[in-house]
């Protein structure tokens, strides 16, 4: 092998990268590639989201993807997906004493709702409260619910992981889930836009 050349990622982690992305998404929720951590195994690639209503961002996360042909203590097989979603709560809903086991729940039935089969499940949900002081003492409370959780994938198709992360998300954010059998409708073209298709 010539110097400097580095051999490609396994055929079984390319695969799965390839169904990171799905074709469609609802259209609260714009995603896109951002960097991996490299030191938590041999392979690995992310990419993350931010939900909307109108104009407003309602919820953010990140989705992991980690490879290794080993695996590692912990894993159930090669890859392990890592999940982060923050969203904006009010604070009645992040004093509640069961919002972090109805949290928790938003990400597991999400996973059996769309059949993504998972093993070694793990998490934590936190209530984060800022008050503003000083010069920003008259800054609203704010209260959001963050949600960290881990589990491995049971084969490398992962289209079904990303959607039900994407539901998590939009659930967090107070937009309810689709059912399985309804597709989400793209925003309607602009006028602009209907007048550039037409015109050529």
């Amino acid at each position: 092998m010539p110097i400097g050349d580095r051999p490609g990622p396994p055929e079984a982690f390319a695969r799965a990268m390839a169904t990171l992305r799905p074709a469609t998404v609802r259209p609260e929720i714009e995603l896109e590639d951002i960097p991996a951590p490299q030191r938590l195994a041999p392979y690995s690639g992310a990419v993350g989201a931010s939900v909307y209503r109108d104009d407003d961002e309602l919820a953010v996360g990140r989705l992991i993807v980690l490879f290794d042909p080993d695996g590692q203590r912990g894993w159930e097989g090669p890859f392990r997906l890592v999940a982060y979603v923050r969203a904006d709560m009010e604070p009645e809903i992040t004093s509640d004493p069961l919002l972090g086991p109805v949290a928790w729940s938003w990400l597991t039935d999400a996973l059996e709702t769309h059949g993504a089969g998972f093993a070694a499940a793990g998490g934590t949900v936190t209530r984060a409260v800022s008050e503003g002081f000083g010069n920003k003492d008259n800054d609203p409370v704010t209260t959001e619910l963050e949600l960290r959780a881990s589990w491995s994938p049971l084969d490398e198709d992962l289209s079904a992981h990303v959607a039900a992360w994407c539901d998590l998300m939009c659930i967090a954010a107070g937009i309810p889930p689709l059912p399985p059998d309804v597709t989400a409708l793209r925003p309607r073209r602009t006028d602009e836009e209907t007048d550039r298709k037409t015109s050529t």
